[in-house]
């Protein structure tokens, strides 16, 4: 069994109990599990630790470049479970980095988890370039899919896959949460919904930012456009309760 490559913080991986802070969740308090490695390079990602590495030639806001042995733990999924299973929260979001490139890994530590308690409840956040094998889509209560739109600095051939976005349209627990600046991104938000029939009820618009006064700077606007558009408005709660820190 293959061991999961995680995000460390502080020497330990990076698994913390909070509350969600975006999308149709926000709010609900859940474990995050942060997987390390993504195939995307999003020039505002705020976890650009899980992927740009040094040495590496991608783009980011912020010109650090992390060392991957200071910034990834390995642990076996069992062992995964084991630290999940000593918080009092049943809602499991596994996030990153890209989760989905490890995929066998987290079906390993769901079934373990699921032997402990059956009632535990799993959320995945992607890229949605990534195709779900089956054995994983049969366990996952909930797809939170955020493709990438320009705004990334990611070529389109590599943040659009039609194969998944054709798999997360058709799955009805699947919410689509698009990152935007302006008004250039409403158009291209809609035209991958017209490509990949996305229902409109489940595609939420997020202002970018990674502080509080850059989400306040688009908050307003975007809020009227999901209003006038009848799209649903996700903020970024953990932005506003905490700051852009890390473990929160």
């Amino acid at each position: 069994m293959p061991l999961l490559k995680l995000a460390k913080l502080n020497s330990q991986a990076e698994i913390f109990h909070s509350l969600q802070g975006e999308g149709i969740s926000m709010g609900l308090p859940s474990i995050f599990v942060r997987a390390s490695l993504c195939n995307l390079h999003c020039s505002w990602c705020d976890t650009a630790y899980t992927w740009n590495w040094e040495g590496t030639p991608w783009q980011h806001e912020e010109p650090t470049k992390y060392n991957q042995s200071d910034f990834i733990i390995e642990l076996e999924p069992q062992q995964v479970a084991k630290i999940i299973s000593a918080y009092p929260c049943k809602n499991i979001i596994i996030t990153g980095g890209e989760p989905l490139l490890q995929q066998e890994a987290w079906i390993e530590m769901i079934h373990c988890l699921k032997a402990i308690d059956p009632t535990y409840r799993f959320e995945i956040e992607t890229n949605a370039t990534q195709l779900p094998n089956d054995a994983i889509a049969a366990l996952i209560d909930q797809w939170n899919v955020s493709p990438k739109l320009s705004n990334s600095g990611n070529d389109r051939a590599l943040r659009i896959t039609p194969e998944a976005l054709a798999f997360f349209s058709s799955c009805p627990h699947a919410w689509f949460k698009f990152v935007v600046q302006s008004d250039a991104d409403l158009k291209e938000i809609q035209q991958l919904e017209t490509q990949f029939d996305l229902p409109r009820q489940r595609i939420l618009l997020m202002p970018e930012g990674r502080t509080p006064e850059a989400l306040t700077r688009r908050r307003l606007w975007l809020a009227d456009i999901c209003r006038d558009q009848s799209y649903r408005f996700s903020d970024r709660l953990h932005i506003q309760l905490w700051g852009s820190k890390r473990g929160v």
